[in-house]
């Protein structure tokens, strides 16, 4: 049997092809430090290679393989691609690997995730593994400050596994390290143009933006309001780190950020139905506000904190001790949301909403 290897290379994702033989049972030759050959198919019939700026020996010469994950078929066609918005911005699309009934579309995920001291993300990331979609991360992806290092011995040990599917947001913590170079290394085109931190792609029926609320400047509001007007849809979803609304918690640290404003404005502008947010260590959903169902899921792995004793109006449902990841199916008409708490874990959110 032989297979032919897709090799990533930036700044688009595209395929270089690299054969490589094998035989069933055979491992990938790779020279990686860290998270060697994952076999994703007992048939062998696809293999998950990851391998982050090292080399893939093979025939011809080895050739540099840039930071994430191919999935590699016996046609040797590697997923994920990039397109380009009608903005002309370059945007990952997205790889949804969904089994949900025909016409919908997975979109799953937290944030606030790796962190080496704790287990809590090698819980969710066991989560991932059955369930099958697009990966968002809404903010701080590692701990404690999203350097290179701790990306690749906190976060790709766990979720790491899901990179090829994810299409993350950056957080406060991931700009502890000056530019985010971390966060953007780590993730490659997957987190849009490198340096921005924001993007858009579609989803189904959908249009989806991943935004950056750390850093947010005029362009990208510029940008984002364009995106929005040349891609008109009746069902838009947008996530990025801090919440615009959120209880304040237990420490008084985290709550509602006033700050991310311009980001909400343009997205309920626009009749945005979802935003999806971090930050704030805990689950929070909200009722439907300009039209936007706002759910809190900085739930991802890292320690979690409790609530104030006041709860902000319009808060729904809540949780500040079960670690999960939030669901969400995706239809040409709306959508349905369900929490998915850690093995161990009985708190669970179910909604659903039209647009």
């Amino acid at each position: 049997m032989a297979f032919v290897l897709g090799t990533l290379v930036g700044p688009v994702l595209s395929a270089q092809l690299l054969p490589v033989a094998l035989a069933p049972g055979d491992s990938l030759p790779l020279t990686c430090p860290t998270r060697m050959t994952r076999v994703t198919d007992p048939a062998h019939t696809v293999w998950t290679v990851r391998c982050k700026g090292q080399k893939v020996i093979g025939s011809p010469t080895p050739t540099p393989v840039a930071t994430g994950t191919a999935t590699v078929s016996p046609t040797g066609t590697a997923s994920p691609t990039a397109t380009a918005t009608p903005s002309g911005t370059t945007s990952p699309s997205a790889s949804p690997t969904s089994t949900a009934a025909p016409g919908s579309s997975v979109l799953v995920g937290a944030g606030d995730i790796a962190n080496c001291s704790l287990t809590g993300d090698e819980e969710t990331a066991k989560l991932l593994d059955g369930i099958p979609g697009t990966v968002f991360t809404a903010g701080d992806n590692v701990y404690a400050d999203g350097t290179s290092a701790q990306f690749a011995s906190c976060y790709d040990p766990s979720w790491g596994r899901h990179s090829a599917r994810t299409r993350p947001a950056p957080g406060n913590h991931d700009y502890h390290t000056p530019g985010a170079s971390g966060y953007f290394g780590y993730f490659g085109p997957n987190a849009g143009p490198a340096g921005l931190g924001y993007y858009a792609f579609d989803l189904g029926a959908w249009r989806v933006y991943s935004l950056n609320s750390e850093v947010i400047s005029d362009a990208e509001i510029t940008w984002l309001r364009a995106d929005l007007a040349a891609n008109p849809r009746s069902c838009i979803a947008a996530y990025w780190h801090h919440p615009r609304y959120a209880t304040l918690d237990a420490n008084g640290s985290h709550g509602s950020n006033a700050q991310v404003e311009p980001l909400w404005d343009a997205v309920a502008d626009a009749g945005a139905d979802l935003v999806l947010n971090g930050h704030s260590h805990h689950y929070e959903r909200f009722a439907p506000n300009r039209g936007i169902t706002e759910v809190v899921v900085g739930t991802g792995g890292t320690g979690l904190n409790g609530f104030a004793s006041t709860i902000l109006a319009g808060s729904q449902a809540r949780n500040a001790t079960a670690h999960g990841v939030l669901k969400l199916t995706l239809t040409a008409s709306g959508f349905t949301g369900e929490f998915v708490p850690v093995a161990g874990q009985s708190f669970t959110d179910t909604f659903s909403g039209s647009c």
